[in-house]
């Protein structure tokens, strides 16, 4: 028999900023459970705390009794990772271009040109209410 037995992991936390860092504890503790490599460590980081920054303010409106559910699966060589949250979702297919000269001083809107960039796969689901990112470990 090949393959390696799926691992899975999860976590959940209430629509509070200030919960992100469970979610970089959470992120340190995978690190050393799947002996994950520094610059993929960098790019999980990156794009969860983007993923649940997003969640926590733009899908559940800082509304902390809405929780944002993390899950990570390690299989045949691919980290997975899929953020939930409780609100509407929104249309991932009319961001605004961050690149674009006229966003270039925005504060805001790079999260998800981030994840696009940072992780091998990016998947929006149940109305963008749910985000799958794959990498390879």
């Amino acid at each position: 028999m090949t393959g390696v037995a799926q691992q899975s992991f999860k976590i959940e936390i209430s629509s509070r900023p200030e919960n992100i860092t469970l979610v970089e504890q959470f992120v340190d503790d995978l690190k050393e459970s799947l002996q994950i490599s520094d610059d993929l460590y960098g790019h999980l980081l990156i794009c969860l705390t983007e993923a649940v920054n997003n969640s926590i303010i733009h899908g559940n409106q800082s509304d902390s009794s809405k929780k944002v559910l993390i899950s990570a699966s390690k299989e045949d060589g691919r980290l997975s990772f899929v953020v939930k949250d409780e609100g509407n979702g929104f249309d991932y297919n009319s961001l605004p271009d961050p690149t674009d000269p006229a966003n270039l001083h925005k504060l805001t809107g790079r999260g998800v040109f981030l994840m696009k960039q940072l992780s091998d796969l990016l998947i929006f689901s149940q109305g963008g209410s749910q985000v799958e990112m794959q990498f390879k470990a």
